[in-house]
């Protein structure tokens, strides 16, 4: 899929273009992705990209698809000094363009990022007017697959065109879930989802896992209710790693540093290195089809 996508591409571009010059690696794409907005999206996707280059030596590019631009908030003090002419929302819209072409290399060896911007909820209504809208992110990443090991991707908190398109553009997704009865309403939902993008746009679509997110150890009976529905309508699907409530997390955003960097000791920190660690083994291994219930 990926070789055929850049056959078409090639095809467009001359020699010369700077995006032509493709690479020799051949990247992941993971979507990370939550209707329930407050699960930990943003700072799964944050720490997930960080994680895989700080501690698995890989070259990651990190995409934010969500309008309110907390990816760069989260990483302040590690975001490029200087911005691209062209915004994301504009190259999405664009044929034969790649987002390789404005992916910026952070202060953090190998993480790489492309940045949100504020016109993006007007790129999602404009792009219900195109032919094709689902494939638009898939063909704007033929490039950046070539320079990367992994790239993640940053949904928005719904399930709308622009993260449609990131389901069409992965190869595997990532669903962070708090322990809240909402949040398993919500994961019900994206897994149809998937499910449905798997039948009609991307058979090798895969599921990566669904991963527990701001436990409360406090609250045992709660935890012990969706810990057992998860296990029961999703089994092998549920990961390992578990991310707890964490102050240190939280200040670490408000600092604008990974929790890595603002408290390498602290259990959120653990926490999260589990998580890429866990999803680094995985990436060796082909993500299992999703079967709702």
């Amino acid at each position: 899929m990926v070789s055929r996508a850049l056959g078409n591409l090639r095809r467009f571009l001359k020699p010369t273009d700077e995006v032509s010059q493709l690479g020799n690696r051949n990247a992941q794409v993971i979507a990370v992705t939550a209707q329930k907005g407050g699960v930990g999206k943003t700072t799964t996707a944050v720490h997930l990209a960080t994680g895989l280059a700080m501690f698995h030596k890989k070259r990651v590019l990190l995409i934010d698809m969500d309008a309110q631009g907390h990816v760069e908030k989260s990483l302040a003090q590690d975001m490029p000094d200087q911005r691209h002419s062209e915004s994301m929302g504009e190259l999405l819209l664009k044929k034969n363009r790649d987002l390789y072409e404005i992916a910026a290399p952070t202060k953090i060896d190998d993480l790489w990022v492309v940045a949100s911007d504020r016109n993006l909820n007007e790129t999602e209504t404009m792009l219900s007017t195109r032919i094709g809208k689902e494939l638009m992110l898939r063909q704007n990443l033929a490039v950046a697959r070539t320079h990367f090991d992994a790239i993640i991707i940053d949904c928005p908190p719904n399930l709308g065109n622009l993260t449609l398109n990131a389901l069409v553009a992965a190869d595997q997704v990532l669903i962070p879930c708090d322990m809240s009865v909402l949040s398993l309403d919500g994961v019900s939902s994206i897994v149809e989802t998937v499910a449905t993008v798997q039948d009609m746009l991307n058979p090798t679509l895969g599921l990566l896992g669904l991963l527990r997110t701001r436990l409360d150890r406090r609250n045992i009976t709660m935890n012990r209710t969706i810990e057992d529905t998860l296990r029961a309508e999703y089994g092998d699907f549920l990961l390992d790693s578990v991310i707890g409530v964490s102050t240190a997390i939280a200040k670490a955003q408000l600092a604008g540093k990974s929790v890595f960097h603002y408290a390498p000791k602290n259990q959120g920190s653990k926490a999260y290195k589990k998580l890429a660690d866990e999803v680094s083994a995985l990436l060796s291994s082909s993500a299992k089809p999703v079967t709702p219930s």
